[in-house]
């Protein structure tokens, strides 16, 4: 038989509770990450990061903090981690220092955290002390001297035209076109060109020579208008640029003319001919351009003044080294042409255009070697014309992420002035671009040494 047990018999408080289920695990969101500028990413010491982390879950998060050091060459200095908890819901600043000494130079940092990137940037340790030693070949100052010996003996043949539509009362605007030296030793002068504005009160002015930049075909060339009558401006286009190789629909100008490009890639034209290259001629281009500027009433040559960016930052150190005329004050910004056996290990550009017109140019000169391309090269190195400059005050940029004209090609030239009147601004978030504030900052410059 069966027994039966009373309910009321049972003794609940016996039994044992029921066991909960285990929480699901929550599905963790990615930190957001950010690492800010910090000292303009310019050290004198070992560089300190801070990545600030973020956590939108509600727990804690413990993971890895990471730093690659690398060289601007892509070689890796040093990788160091460390572990983290970033508070639930909260924030966590991460300051990573670098555990050794950086020699002087430009680096890349890659920080990661939680197995993310959060953020890759190139900065700088003690960029003064960056030795960029000039490589300058025994008859360096004397190609250079038979160049502008070349250029004194033409006639430079100026012609004026008038543009209407840009002038003002208070400054005339005009195309300039003069006589240039031959693509070599020998052969037909280069008509190069530019916009000149004159002031109109008869009185002479602090002149400003304006360089452009690498050209690009097919753009639009703007005209300036007139300025305020305050100086005398000139702004060249340089050989097979810019005026030089743009047809009346693609100039601001409103003149007829149609003007076109003889030169191909301006970089590569007669590469490895130091006698014929491109940029013997761009250069003189310049020097020709300030004589012309000497030649007129309204120009004051004890106040001269050069600024460019780019290719017009080299154009200014290589002006300011082989003009007649003292500059006063420079203005290079990001510029272009520095320390090339640097450069073509920095960036792919113009190595690339430069190891293809040395090799077209070695199948007639079989016996050189990559150490005589660089010879070539040495001629036009803005580090070794900077060396040419010795009463010039100079300001200067670079953008510590330029990917074109990397901060070591900046400072190069830079360095290697033998002024004591020189400052250089690095921009620790700007590639390859002016800065907004430059035109201003440079200006002031130049201001205060017209006083």
């Amino acid at each position: 038989m069966m027994a039966v047990v009373s309910a009321a018999a049972i003794c609940f408080s016996c039994q044992k509770p029921a066991e909960e289920p285990e929480p699901e695990p929550e599905d963790l969101v990615d930190l957001v990450l950010k690492v800010p500028v910090t000292q303009d990413w310019i050290y004198s010491g070992r560089p300190t990061f801070t990545i600030h982390a973020e956590n939108p879950n509600r727990v804690a998060v413990q993971t890895e903090a990471m730093v690659r050091v690398s060289t601007d060459k892509g070689k890796q200095v040093v990788l160091f981690n460390k572990e983290v908890e970033v508070p639930a819901s909260g924030s966590l600043d991460v300051e990573m220092t670098v555990p050794q000494d950086l020699e002087p130079g430009f680096y890349k940092a890659a920080c990661f955290m939680a197995n993310r990137s959060a953020r890759i940037f190139g900065f700088g340790v003690n960029p003064g002390q960056v030795v960029s030693a000039p490589d300058k070949q025994a008859d360096f100052d004397t190609f250079w001297d038979q160049g502008k010996a070349q250029l004194a003996a033409l006639d430079m043949n100026a012609h004026l035209t008038e543009i209407p539509g840009k002038s003002s009362a208070q400054c005339k605007v005009y195309l300039v076109e003069i006589q240039s030296v031959p693509d070599g030793p020998e052969g037909d002068p280069v008509t190069v060109r530019g916009y000149y504005l004159e002031p109109q009160d008869g009185k002479a002015h602090p002149v400003i020579m304006h360089f452009y930049g690498y050209d690009t075909i097919g753009n639009f060339v703007s005209c300036p208008g007139a300025n305020n009558g305050n100086y005398a401006e000139f702004y060249l286009s340089h050989r097979g640029q810019y005026i030089n190789r743009a047809p009346a629909n693609k100039r601001g100008d409103g003149l007829p003319m149609d003007f076109e490009n003889t030169y191909g890639d301006w970089f590569a034209f007669q590469f490895g001919d130091k006698d014929g290259y491109y940029y013997r001629g761009a250069f003189l281009d310049c020097v020709q351009a300030v004589r012309f500027m000497a030649t007129r009433p309204t120009s004051n040559m004890n106040l001269l003044f050069g600024e460019g960016a780019s290719q017009g930052g080299a154009l200014s150190y290589a002006a300011a080294a082989l003009s007649d005329y003292p500059f006063t004050a420079i203005a290079p910004c990001v510029a272009f042409l520095g320390d090339f056996p640097d450069y073509f290990k920095i960036v792919s550009w113009p190595a690339g255009t430069a190891e293809t017109a040395w090799k077209k140019y070695t199948t007639t000169h079989p016996d050189l070697t990559e150490a005589d391309m660089y010879k070539f090269l040495s001629y036009f190195d803005t580090k070794n014309l900077a060396t040419l400059i010795t009463h010039t005050a100079v300001i200067a940029c670079s953008g510590l992420q330029d990917g074109t004209c990397p901060p070591h090609t900046n400072t190069a030239p830079f360095n290697n002035l033998p002024v004591s009147d020189k400052v250089m601004y690095y921009y620790p978030e700007l590639t390859h671009q002016i800065p907004g504030n430059w035109p201003a900052r440079y200006m002031a410059f130049f201001k205060e040494r017209m006083k």
